[in-house]
């Protein structure tokens, strides 16, 4: 399991470094090593902090395995935590410049897993990843990945540069990767990264309301989380109680644990910037559902059984971070 970074610095309420550098030292602690951040995430300050963490103690960059983003541009006097303020920028020379930008913030020589943010439809992925693949020979990036692309789009990609990770949105409540996604990825060796796993928070149970939430929080604009929406999901869940309550867990821990379960090459990537909660996610990594279980709740939560969607503005995933 790893650690999605994104909330520490934007888009989940206000941002407490210190708190934050603080979960990143115990996650490291309790084993977990991949860590996920973008080069928009906070415009830059997410890169600046984990490279803080990074450099705080000796060797740990060599015991950690880095992953960043770049391909979005955004307004930088724009609104914090603003999913509107944004364009897409695949071309050679901005990823160039965008490499350089967050070996610098991360204190690194190289990235360990360089994603392409969201495709930009404007340029061939064969191009990008071509581009990418120099990054590589040039030792900026070890690894090269996708982020919320199609099967055939993943198809093209491989054939040019060996495809390290996709990452897409995949938990309970989000499920479209396993129609096409996660069979090609199977087929081709490459490693699914799951983010957002919690569904957003709701499949912890926790969020009852967004009266909850910060007037900033990037939940506000998901229908998800829209009255009626946000009941109907919230209901689904006692479904799943009985699970939890068999083996002396939180609702979040059973979601992961399912996710977990559907195989080695799907890593979920649970972000927090708080360490109980960081806690307790990682434990899920030791919960071993039955077969019986992981059908069962695959079954209650079924995807024509969620309510609202996942993009933040109708058909157009690139919307979302």
């Amino acid at each position: 399991m790893g650690l999605g970074c994104m909330g520490m610095s934007e888009f989940y309420g206000k941002s407490d470094d210190d708190q934050s550098l603080r979960t990143l030292a115990r996650a490291f602690e309790l084993g977990v090593s991949m860590f996920d951040t973008a080069d928009i995430y906070g415009r830059g300050e997410n890169e600046l902090l984990v490279g803080r963490f990074l450099q705080g103690a000796k060797g740990r960059r060599a015991r950690c395995f880095l992953a960043t983003k770049f391909g979005i541009r955004r307004d930088p006097g724009g609104p914090p935590g603003s999913t509107y303020d944004r364009d897409l920028d695949n071309s050679p020379a901005y990823m160039r410049a965008c490499c350089e930008a967050s070996l610098k913030r991360l204190g690194t020589d190289c990235i360990d897993l360089y994603y392409v943010h969201r495709l930009d439809t404007r340029l061939p992925v064969e191009e990008v990843v071509g581009a990418l693949a120099d990054l590589v020979r040039q030792g900026k990036i070890r690894a090269i990945g996708l982020s919320e692309i199609s099967a055939a789009t993943l198809r093209r990609a491989h054939a040019v540069h060996p495809i390290a990770a996709l990452q897409s949105e995949y938990s309970l409540f989000t499920r479209d990767v396993e129609q096409d996604i996660l069979p090609t990825c199977r087929e081709l060796g490459v490693t699914l990264v799951a983010y957002s796993p919690l569904g957003r928070g709701i499949l912890t149970g926790a969020l009852k309301d967004t009266t909850q939430l910060d007037a900033n929080d990037l939940r506000l604009s998901s229908s998800r989380f829209e009255g009626d929406n946000l009941a109907s999901n919230l209901a689904l869940l006692s479904q799943v109680q009985s699970v939890a309550a068999a083996h002396a867990c939180t609702l979040g821990q059973v979601a992961l644990a399912w996710l977990l379960a559907q195989g080695d090459d799907v890593i979920p990537i649970p972000g927090t910037k708080r360490v109980k909660y960081l806690e307790e996610n990682t434990v899920a990594a030791d919960l071993v559902l039955s077969a019986d279980e992981t059908g069962f709740i695959g079954s209650a939560l079924a995807s024509d059984q969620i309510a609202g969607s996942r993009n933040w503005t109708p058909g157009s995933p690139e919307s979302k971070p």
